[in-house]
């Protein structure tokens, strides 16, 4: 497996070479981090102090996105990534000292971790949609695939490292672990190419107010992209609890250990690597690319529901590594067209509010969870949510023009949106320049 990918990076170039090797080295800190900082809260403070974290962290990346996203698109990208890793390894260091001096302060987590929200805000948006601007349109699939492998191999690793680290070291190595892996991060990503095209100069606050006014009115003016945004926020209400906070509550149920816990987590990356390196590919010459954004959507559903029917260890685990498979199959269908219908100086706003969306759907999850969990069983809610994210994502049927919009190839959706709505991306007048 690994040397086909290496022979298929070399046919692509170094720039994406180094883009993988940031990937996995930022996503194996991500998932150390993921799975450190609340094991320190959860054992310093409680299960009160994680819920107040996580809310607090929630909310603020809901203004996070939205408000820095329009510098995504007057910078270059690159200096972005590399600036927001470089802060994220000063939390990760700032993490590591703290619980060195065993110096436990709720509130000064949060605010660390707002800093941590606001440096993804740049890396995230960045990062989606640097591919476009490193490789050719008709090899950008292929690159998004390789991508979505490096990071499902990162996410497979990391809570195994995590956890060797913390049963070796401590909390307080295991985020020195951190802050270095994410260190190598940036200076890999320095070695990307230092000018990618379509950059401009920012021109000042005005400037910036009108960009983020551009890139909300475009996503409400396209229709394809305001229904594909409504139905991943009505399916991620569900889906999120369903692959975060209920995998461990359901573990539990059933008096497995952690290391079960890990092993559930693991199925589930190693389910997303199988679909991307070549799942998505085999179904989408088998049924078309519209049917298998719809039907690997419900399948990872039915899945989810799987998972919460499960009564034991061995079928959850399997369940959860088609869950990953389905949700890979599903992603990289959608992401390669997606991104390459929206015009590239809206990319960076338009997948920032879609982020938005998700972190709002983010917080309602996991409350409606937190009610039913005091009415029914774990297993009950869960097999209820994965029924739930099944038949939501059948209403990607329902969004106009998504059926022709899968029929289209490589070299016909690009710009798309632009052509077919040419009104949602004109520049708009500034204030300044209205005539009263």
């Amino acid at each position: 497996m690994f040397r086909r990918i290496r022979s298929r990076i070399s046919t692509i170039g170094a720039p994406l070479s180094s883009l993988l090797l940031s990937d996995l080295l930022t996503v194996l800190a991500d998932m150390i981090g993921f799975i450190t900082l609340p094991w320190w809260i959860v054992h310093r403070g409680g299960a009160h102090d994680l819920a107040i974290y996580s809310a607090s962290i929630a909310i603020t990346t809901i203004f996070a996105m939205p408000l820095l996203s329009p510098l995504g698109d007057r910078y270059a990208k690159r200096p972005q990534i590399v600036w927001g890793i470089c802060a994220l390894t000063v939390v990760a260091f700032t993490f590591a000292t703290l619980a060195s001096l065993s110096d436990y302060r709720l509130t000064l987590i949060i605010c660390i971790g707002v800093v941590t929200v606001v440096a993804k805000a740049f890396i995230d948006p960045a990062s989606s949609t640097i591919s476009a601007e490193l490789v050719p349109a008709n090899r950008l699939a292929e690159a998004l695939r390789l991508r979505k492998s490096t990071q499902a191999a990162g996410r497979a690793l990391g809570p195994a490292l995590a956890g060797a680290a913390l049963a070796l070291g401590g909390i307080a190595a295991t985020f020195w672990l951190n802050g270095i892996l994410l260190g190598l991060a940036a200076y890999v990503t320095l070695q990307l190419p230092s000018e990618l095209p379509h950059c401009e100069h920012p021109r000042g606050l005005a400037q910036w107010w009108e960009d983020l006014r551009a890139g909300l009115h475009a996503k409400w003016i396209v229709p394809l992209e305001r229904g594909w945004t409504l139905v991943n926020f009505l399916v991620w209400i569900f889906q999120g609890p369903a692959v975060g906070m209920l995998i461990p509550l359901k573990v539990q149920s059933l008096g497995l250990s952690g290391l079960w816990l890990g092993g559930c987590e693991a199925a589930l990356s190693i389910g997303l690597l199988l679909g991307s390196f070549r799942g998505s590919d085999a179904l989408v010459r088998r049924f078309g690319r519209f049917n298998v954004r719809v039907g690997a959507a419900m399948c990872e559903g039915l899945a989810l529901a799987a998972s919460g029917w499960a009564h034991s260890p061995v079928m959850l685990v399997l369940a959860l590594t088609c869950v990953g498979f389905a949700n890979a199959s599903m992603g990289l269908v959608g992401a390669t067209h997606r991104s390459l219908a929206i015009p590239q100086n809206f990319r960076v706003r338009i997948l920032a509010a879609s982020m938005m969306t998700t972190q709002i759907a983010g917080i309602l999850g996991p409350m409606i969870a937190g009610v039913a969990l005091t009415h029914w069983a774990v297993g009950e809610v869960y097999t209820c949510f994965g029924l739930a994210t099944c038949l939501l994502a059948f209403g990607f049927v329902l969004i106009p023009r998504s059926r022709e919009f899968f029929a289209l190839n490589h070299d016909q959706v690009k710009d798309w949106f632009r052509h077919e709505y040419p009104d949602a991306f004109k520049p708009a007048v500034p204030a300044s320049k209205q005539i009263t």
